[in-house]
């Protein structure tokens, strides 16, 4: 006899998550996708936020109560698995138990990620946190990352575990049961109220919707603290004499000393005769230390200067410096050699808004044909 075990949004739920969690993933390993991996993130914690609730309001076996998560019956469960004495309708000890580890590790993994977003990108949030907390943003990346291994590793153990329930009890059809909601034994049905129904219509429809909104829109979950900066109206001294002849560079991409030794410099500049007025020439160096990477909250500042600081070198070209080399490692050599970009010096030919102090992963877009 068949008996109705998962209602539809509970199927829903578990096949959105998959999804999302998987896009997550696979937009963690490029930068510039960061804002979507964020706005996946986010689909994540709307679907858990739904199966909180659908955990105390929903039918019978998904909700939370229903589940068996003492001790004893997982001890009785486990010895018993070579000759099962007992089968459950909805989840058993094992499954229980790691489904709620998978529920409890996915809120700490989206957590630990909006902190991580908020203190290393200036987004989101905790946006306020960049501030105060950016010298320890490694710290909450690692943690973002245990998160995401112990996720993998409790999916692991729950395929591992649907995998011994095919093997030994086929006949009840577990595993369609989530496509079908339907397993092949006589107990008491699941069903939904229209209350359980609105419920879980609305909620699964903003889960769906809130990547979308999201990846196409600026709202505060992804919004940066930063803004463009127009140097011409902070010193136009600066924007005159420097962006003349190359890219303008912002001051808070190298650390005090660097600009020192390139303002005290100025007569042999990368070749070149850079001499200013001395007025002009302090005007600028003032300005320049005043901004530098020491002030900023900026990852790339802090990168440059940190790896210009462990070499302990003279290096004077962002384009030298080893986080630059090391962060550009991948790109193929002609694109800087192209016409359209002619130098690694040209910042601005991939990064967008780079001339107004953006450095965004989100901004980077290679020119076409180059």
């Amino acid at each position: 006899m068949k008996t109705y075990v998962w209602t539809l949004p509970t199927r829903i739920f578990h096949w959105m998550l998959v999804l999302f969690v998987a896009l997550a993933f696979l937009t963690s390993e490029e930068e510039r996708l960061l804002d979507y991996h964020a706005a996946f993130g986010y689909g994540v914690s709307a679907l858990l936020l739904f199966r909180f609730v659908w955990g105390v309001m929903g039918p019978y076996y998904s909700r939370f109560c229903d589940w068996s998560l003492s001790r004893k019956e997982l001890v009785g469960f486990i010895r018993s698995l070579p000759y099962p004495k007992k089968y459950y309708t909805g989840h058993n000890p094992a499954a229980s138990l790691v489904m709620a580890g998978i529920l409890l590790t996915a809120l700490l993994l989206v957590l630990s990620g909006m902190l991580t977003y908020g203190i290393q990108e200036g987004k989101g949030l905790f946006a306020w946190l960049n501030t105060p907390l950016f010298k320890t943003m490694e710290y909450f990346q690692e943690v973002h990352e245990f998160f995401f291994v112990l996720l993998i590793l409790l999916i692991t153990a729950h395929l591992g575990g649907v995998t011994m329930d095919y093997l030994q009890h086929r006949e009840s059809g577990t595993l369609r049961s989530i496509f079908s909601g339907y397993k092949q034994l006589t107990a008491e049905p699941a069903h939904l109220t229209i209350i359980q129904k609105t419920v879980a219509w609305v909620f699964l429809s903003f889960a769906l919707a809130a990547p979308v909104l999201l990846i196409y829109d600026t709202t505060p979950l992804t919004q940066s603290r930063y803004s463009a900066v127009n140097y011409e109206a902070e010193h136009p001294l600066f924007v005159e004499e420097c962006a003349s002849c190359h890219t303008l560079y912002p001051p808070h991409l190298l650390p005090k000393r660097t600009w020192k030794k390139i303002m005290t410099t100025l007569s042999d500049h990368f070749g070149d005769d850079a001499s200013l007025d001395e007025a002009d020439r302090v005007s600028i160096e003032k300005y320049l230390l005043a901004n530098s990477a020491e002030h900023s909250t900026k990852e790339a500042a802090y990168y440059i200067a940190r790896s210009l600081e462990e070499k302990k070198n003279d290096i004077i070209a962002i384009s030298k410096s080893p986080y630059w080399v090391q962060k550009h490692a991948s790109v193929n050599k002609s694109l800087f050699d192209s016409p359209k970009v002619k130098s690694r010096a040209n910042c601005k030919a991939c990064h967008q808004k780079f001339e107004n102090g953006m450095i965004e992963d989100s901004l980077i877009a290679v020119p076409e044909g180059a």
